[in-house]
């Protein structure tokens, strides 16, 4: 400090302080992209076990990337395979039924006829549409139409990233472990590598659960009558790998396509899911991911509410890697020290 003025010192206290809150905006501006990013190097480095075992075939790795794109996406092929049908019957008989709906309405011996002369429904509607609904449905239209978009500039970003990264991984991997000083590169090379193992596990894990999912709500469908159980089951198996809400999401969609056998069906079929999501998040997946990737059960769940409270899905979907990786560097770096103490 001596031979420095205040005057200097402050101008540049205050402009470090500009230049911090500066960069924090302009990260809390790009966080979505941010965050898209961070979800693409996490798929990469789930899908490394996978191109690493095929080019232990033989493939090189280009081949062996594009082998697992193609893999991924002939299962959601398969997927829609199997939803297309469903759907364009429910659409068509929707569309049948709007016909005799109307009908009903004018029927006044009808339920929906009883329905119209005590609520007035069509006259609602009509008055609805002409004092600015239609501007409101309009705008509800435009809206959704933004969200499609959205979401498949998002997925476009997230596919495109991936790819990139899992082709250029090893390329990636060598180029940051040139910023470790010679002597310590070995060791860091060595964590890294195990971190990655375990997330490569921890991803396996996780489609071994929501295996199980889609295997269980098949098998309830056929016990019960319900339709479209192969469907619901690759659906259910899908949404899985989502944590947080996916399963949820996953569970209403087949109560209420329950609906179509009967109410009780519907209502077993809500509770059922209740029972299993609950089995699965205090149950199934923490003694999965113990036996992946050796974490504590305790440590899974509470990564994973941790995880989702600060990024929301993504941030439940990264949180047991981020805890298998600050378990990995805390007893390769830390733990040693603190008994040398």
């Amino acid at each position: 400090m001596r031979g420095r003025s205040w005057f200097g010192i402050g101008f540049g206290l205050s402009f470090g302080a500009i230049v911090a809150w500066l960069m924090v905006q302009t990260v809390l501006r790009i966080s979505a992209i941010l965050t898209l990013l961070l979800l693409a190097v996490f798929i990469a480095v789930s899908l490394e076990p996978v191109v690493v075992w095929l080019c232990r075939r033989g493939l090189r790795r280009g081949v062996a990337v594009l082998a697992v794109a193609c893999g991924l996406a002939g299962l959601l092929a398969g997927f829609a395979a199997l939803v297309v049908a469903p759907v364009t019957r429910a659409v068509n008989a929707l569309d049948d039924a709007i016909p005799r709906w109307r009908t009903q309405l004018h029927d006044h011996h009808s339920m929906l006829g009883r329905l119209e002369d005590r609520y007035h429904i069509i006259e609602k509607v009509q008055q609805k549409v002409g004092s600015g609904g239609a501007s409101e449905i309009t705008g509800g239209v435009l809206n959704a139409g933004q969200l499609v978009l959205s979401t498949l500039t998002s997925v476009v970003i997230v596919v495109t990233v991936t790819l990139y990264m899992m082709g250029a991984l090893p390329v990636i991997k060598g180029f940051a472990y040139r910023f470790v000083p010679g002597t310590r590169r070995a060791r860091v090379e060595t964590v890294t590598e195990e971190i990655l193992t375990r997330i490569g596990r921890y991803m396996l894990g996780n489609v071994v659960t929501s295996a199980i999912a889609g295997l269980a709500t098949f098998v309830w469908c056929e016990a019960l009558g319900v339709p479209y159980g192969a469907a619901l089951g690759f659906f259910v198996a899908l949404m899985d790998m989502v944590p947080i809400i996916g399963s949820t999401i996953g569970g209403i969609v087949v109560s209420l396509v329950a609906l179509i056998v009967s109410f009780p069906v519907a209502i077993a079929t809500a509770v059922f899911y209740i029972g299993f999501r609950l089995a699965e998040d205090y149950l199934i997946m923490p003694r999965v991911m113990k036996f992946a990737v050796d974490v504590h059960p305790v440590v899974t769940v509470v990564a994973v509410l941790a995880g989702g409270s600060l990024l929301g899905i993504i941030g439940a979907l990264v949180a047991i890697p981020v805890a298998v990786a600050l378990g990995i560097i805390l007893e390769e770096y830390v733990f040693p020290g603190t008994q040398k103490a």
